[in-house]
Formats: C-alpha cells, structure tokens, sequence
C-alpha cells in the first residue's frame, strides 16, 4: 500500500488534467450516511482517518482535515500531521481555511455526489473568491487502484409483524405530505429512509441492516426504486407491489430528466447536490425540503416501540453477563480492550435475533477511554489494567430494534480515587436529569441538552459532543431529525421518539466516563392546572451503574430514590435471566445506596 505521502502526491499530480488547484475530500459515499461500504471510504484511504464524520481539503502545497470534537484526539494519532492540518469543522471551518489558504480565483473540484448542497454553500460562501467546480470523475478513485468493489447484498423483506405499518400505508402517508406541500414528487437518497417506506431491509454496509438504492416517490404514492434487480428476490418484488417500479442505479439521472415541469422536494441539508443540479438542468423547479419520511420514521409507532423494548431487555441480559464477567477479569490485568469487545459480541450473540453489532464497539482502558469515538485495533489494543477505568460504548442489532448502551467501569481491585468519584457522579447526575424531566411539547434538543450538562457546569466542566441521538428501528443506530444539542437543529422533540441519553466527562491522557441508556419520548399525566401537554422519557435500557464510582453524599434526595428505583427494575427484569454467580453479582450491583 502507498504511503500516506505517496497517497496525496498521486491526488494532486491529477489536478492539472481535471482543471483544479485543489479538491474536497469528505467522508461519504452517494447517500451521505454514517456507515458506508468498503468502496466509499476515500477519506480513510487517503489520510488514514477512520472517524465516522470528517473532510478533507487538498491544495497543490497544503492539506488540511476537518473533525468534529469526537475526534480531536484520535485523527492525531491516525493522519500524519506533517501532511495534513488538524482543524476542528466548528471552531476553524473549511471555508474559513479555503478563504486563507486558496489563492484568489483558485478552481477547488469536488464529488457533486458526495457533497449536500447545503454545506456546498457554506463552504462556498465563507470563501467568496475560489471557484467550485463540480468533477465528473472522482480523484481518489482514479488513484486508488485496489478500491473494494461495490456491495451486492440481497434485500430481505422486513416483518410487517415488527414494522407495525405496511408499506403501501407508509407510501400514502408520504404522498399525504406531498401533496399537502404541493409537490408533485421527492428524491429520497437516505438508505434506511427507503428501507424503512418500503418495509425492505439489507446488508449492503456494516452495522446498519439497510439495502443501498435510491427512490422517487410522487404524490400519487407510485414510486421508482433505483437499485440492482439481481438484489431483490421474490418475497421482496412481492413486497413492493405493483406500485413500486424497480430500475437499474444508470436509469436515475433518465428518470430525474423526465421530471421536467414538476416540484420535486430534495433534502439540501442530507442529499448529494447533483440531484438538484440534474433537475434543476432539466427545467424541474426544486424544491429544498425534509426528507419527508424522516420524521414519521423517527416517531415509532406502537408495534415499533414494542420491538425496542424487546430488543433492549434482551441486550440487556448479555450486557449484564459481560458486567459481572469483567468484574472478575478486569482486577486480573489479562484481559485486553479487544478481548473484552469480543467476550461482549460473543455473549450478545448466544441471544436470538442478534443480527451484527450496531456500531464498532468504543471499548477503551484508562487514556484510551479519554478518546470519544476510540477504535481498538491491533496497533492500539492494550491491557485492561488493575484499578483504571474502563469505558465500554456498544450496540446490536436485533432482528425487532436496535441498541446502544454504554457504561464506565472501575477495574479496581482498590477503592476508586475521590476525583474521579465526584466526576463521575457528576455525569450521572446529568444522566438522571435528562431521565426525569418532564418538559412540555414543542422543546427541540437544543433545549433539553443543558440538563445533561448542569451539575458538570456547576464546577467549570464540560464534554464535547451531543447528549443524544435518534435511533432507529433496526436501522441505523445514528437517526435524525433530533437530536440532544446545543447544535441540534429546530425540530421539537415527539412522542414516539427513540432518543439516547449519554453525558460524559474526558479528561485526555487519562481517563473517560459516559453513562447511555436509550429512551422513549412519551406524552406525561397531565398535571392540575397544566395549560399544555408535556413530554417525559421513558427508560428503556436495563444495566446497572458502578456503585465504586458513585459518590452518594453528591446525590439529592429524588436522584437517590431514581437510581434506588432504576436498578430495582434492573434486577426485576434481568435477575431472572441469570444464574449462579452472575445472579448473586447482580443482585449486589442492585442494591438500594
């Protein structure tokens, strides 16, 4: 394999036959998803980053890579620092680095597919005098001569027992939208959006259950599904119905042109900015909107809720299992941060309907849990030691939802230090305020963060990422609209939401806490002389917290009484699933403070 070096060379001896001073390089494939197939991941070829979000931007003599805080420390110890720049996308964005960087009138390419409009345009006008210039050939590929090829997973058809909702009734809900917009037709690029509307589910990437395609829906509810033939079988076809056309991938630019005339909604914000310029050429007037199944698709319906239940009190049995078996492994120092993630698959594993996991396990001992979104590989994998942290971030997915769950751990044997106590208690703090709230409707994530963060700010601490995602319903473990951040966008929070709750606290070079359970929005009680609805979350996520690393005193009265009540149901739903010694642990980890 070339070297890092020899990798940005080769991009940048292609820039004067392509008619550029420079290219953007982002972490995405043609649907703009997290999890992407082995062929899409360009950025992670060329700079040796393996984030899940980040951009890159090469000059003809100087290189610069865009992260997120999650990454702070690792996309140092990944890209070599002599090549690239470290720039974090908020504080120093692209733009700002182009603006300064770039000569005046300087020609920067990019991938029309991999890049949304939207941040086509902030990056656009944060740097008014560079010109952007849409390629029709990828650079990276033309230099990566081993690129994986594309996936060819056959699609399945998903229970409509555990979808809740046919296909043909998602169809009309999404037509219903439409039509009230007045638009004739939108392009839906987003994988488990398509797989979620046609009830249909994949394995065309890792840890995320969807078939990669493309669809247009109109407001008539027909639809035009763009993906390979050979991938659906007969049980699938049978699922589409009569209503739901199937083309070959090489007939959706055809398809976009014979729009002429229409409105069609396009996600500015989540779709590649070549179908806007594709249909916008073809005379088509675009309409920038939503993807219109992602909000009915992040409220989950009754049947939905259900399987998340389900699914996370049998995460839960094999979490506990692993719980007590680190608890007699980690004081030994034999165990590794690989060798415990992998005790974790296998115990997931023993349960049924376990699919995969539902992200790459974030397990992490002493400095290494410091690093957000660390990744263990043979390079980094060290020993699980005596008396550190431990942090174990992990999910799966099961055939009826998908989980997530993460917990810090003392190895002890030793008493755990006062500090690390009270930050730690200070995160569960966090954790318990987001689990209690009641808050009335119309609230977005932006509002509802703070309460994670309160008792950290309390004593001038912080930690730099998100409180909460949406997850989906055995689909990706990453799901929008909402989110729980200061930078969330305006989308109020929902009943039939599954949300995460994971405050944390990252000290680097020593250590990390982040306490996650998921979480179901759900109308409260009303209250006497309430003069709106309210909201509340219900926990659906059984694991016990640390008693080593709670420092109770910290603790009022009604977090107290939360946590009592938590591990009770905790031991009323797991302890009979265990036996023997993993019994007796848990009954121990349960206990009233």
């Amino acid at each position: 394999m070339p070297s890092s070096f020899e990798r940005l060379s080769s991009l940048r001896r292609t820039f004067a036959a392509a008619g550029i001073d420079g290219v953007l390089i982002p972490r995405s494939d043609e649907h703009l998803g997290e999890y992407v197939p082995a062929c899409a991941e360009r950025l992670a070829w060329l700079t040796g980053f393996t984030g899940s979000a980040g951009l890159a931007i090469a000059l003809a003599d100087t290189a610069a890579i865009f992260i997120d805080g999650r990454y702070v420390t690792q996309v140092r110890g990944e890209v070599d620092g002599n090549l690239w720049d470290y720039r974090h996308v908020t504080d120093e964005p692209p733009g700002d680095w182009l603006k300064e960087k770039a000569k005046a009138g300087a020609r920067i390419g990019y991938d029309p597919l991999l890049v949304a409009e939207d941040a086509l345009d902030r990056i656009a006008k944060a740097a008014p005098s560079v010109t952007f210039i849409p390629l029709d050939q990828n650079p990276v590929d033309a230099i990566w001569t081993d690129r994986p090829a594309e996936p060819v997973g056959a699609a399945m058809a998903y229970p409509e027992a555990l979808a809740g909702k046919t296909a043909a009734e998602k169809r009309t809900e999404i037509a219903a939208i439409l039509k009230a917009a007045g638009e004739d037709a939108a392009v839906i690029t987003d994988p488990p959006s398509i797989n979620w509307l046609l009830n249909i589910r994949g394995s065309d990437v890792p840890f995320a259950p969807i078939a990669l395609g493309f669809l247009i829906i109109k407001s008539d509810a027909t639809a035009t599904l763009f993906m390979n033939p050979e991938k659906l079988d007969g049980a699938v076809r049978e699922r589409l119905g009569n209503h739901v056309a199937v083309e070959r991938r090489g007939a959706l630019g055809p398809a976009l042109d014979a729009l002429k005339g229409a409105k069609v909604r396009v996600d500015a914000g989540a779709s590649p900015v070549w179908f806007a310029q594709r249909l916008r050429a073809a005379g088509a007037t675009v309409i920038a909107g939503a993807d219109p199944c992602t909000l009915p698709k992040a409220c989950k319906n009754p049947v939905e809720q259900e399987g998340a239940r389900q699914a996370q009190a049998r995460d839960a049995i094999a979490l506990c299992r692993f719980l007590h078996w680190l608890s007699l492994q980690a004081p030994t120092g034999r165990e590794t941060e690989m060798s415990a993630a992998k005790a974790l698959v296998d115990f997931r594993a023993a349960l049924p309907e376990f699919r995969e996991e539902s992200f790459p396990a974030i397990s992490g001992a002493g400095e290494h849990a410091a690093i957000m979104h660390y990744r263990v590989s043979a390079e980094s994998d060290r020993a699980i030691r005596p008396n550190e942290i431990y942090l174990i971030d992990s999910g799966a997915q099961f055939l009826d939802g998908t989980t997530d769950v993460t917990r810090t751990i003392w190895t002890g044997p030793d008493a755990a230090p006062d500090q690390l106590r009270e930050r730690f208690t200070r995160v569960l703090q966090g954790h318990i305020g987001i689990a209690r709230l009641r808050f009335p409707e119309g609230l977005t994530g932006a509002h509802v963060d703070g309460f994670a963060r309160h008792a950290l700010w309390q004593v001038g601490l912080d930690f730099d990422h998100g409180t909460g995602h949406g997850v989906g319903a055995f689909l990706s473990v990453h799901e929008g609209p909402v989110a729980l951040s200061r930078n969330a966008r305006p989308i109020p929070i929902k009943a039939g939401m599954l949300l995460s709750n994971e405050p944390g606290y990252y000290l680097p070079g020593a250590y990390g806490i982040r306490l996650e359970n998921l979480l179901i929005a759900q109308p409260a009680d009303a209250r006497p002389d309430s003069v709106k609805p309210f909201l509340e979350f219900e926990t659906i996520t059984w694991a016990p917290f640390d008693r080593a690393l709670i420092a109770t005193p910290l603790l009022t009265q009604a977090e107290r009484d939360w946590l009592d009540e938590y591990h009770a149901k905790v031991l009323a739903k797991i302890g009979p699933h265990l036996t023997g010694a993993a019994s007796a642990w848990l009954q121990t980890a349960c206990a009233p403070l």
